[in-house]
């Protein structure tokens, strides 16, 4: 099995973001963060969050890039765990059921995004577009072996999957507000 973990080649993310995720985090999409914002209204280090950042699962902070790692079984359900956990105590999820229903899913579809080499990069540009948040996924390989990675060693091999519409979360967000 493989999932996500931040990465930091160089030090930009914690310039880029108000909260770089540490290097080594699990990590997921993080598009739900922004399911109650206003895409035109976002700026500077939020709207940067929004157009291109995955969000580590432990701070709750921002990575441009993730890699692909191998991944236990137990590590997922770890990630599953610890990502209900922020949904339920610090982002408001209704009930520990329904952020442990929304971290399954959101953990699938990190897990989803793992069907590449290990190692493989991976970014996102992230766009609002017919009320929707829509992603869209670019994976970046090495070139050549060399260690430790850096920022222009990289090479875009892939072109972009199809964008993503990220509903379920959306939903959960809306329900809460409704409440």
């Amino acid at each position: 099995m493989k999932l996500l973990r931040t990465i930091r080649l160089d030090p930009s993310d914690t310039f880029v973001f108000e909260r770089a995720a540490d290097p080594g985090e699990w990590a997921v999409s993080g598009a739900f963060m922004f399911a109650d914002a206003d895409p035109d209204a976002l700026a500077g280090k939020s709207r940067a969050a929004f157009r291109g950042g995955f969000l580590g699962v432990a701070s709750l902070g921002w990575s441009t890039l993730v890699q692909i790692v191998e991944a236990t079984q137990e590590d997922r359900d770890r990630l599953v765990d610890a990502l209900a956990r922020q949904l339920h105590e610090r982002l408001g999820a209704p009930d520990f059921a329904a952020a442990r229903a929304a971290a399954e899913e959101e953990v699938a579809f990190a897990a989803s995004l793992c069907d590449h080499p290990r190692d493989t990069l991976i970014a996102v540009r992230r766009t609002f577009e017919d009320g929707a948040i829509r992603e869209a996924f670019r994976t970046l390989h090495p070139r050549g072996t060399r260690k430790p990675m850096r920022a222009f060693s990289f090479l875009e091999v892939e072109s972009e999957e199809e964008p993503r519409e990220d509903m379920n979360l959306l939903a959960l967000a809306k329900e809460k507000r409704n409440d």
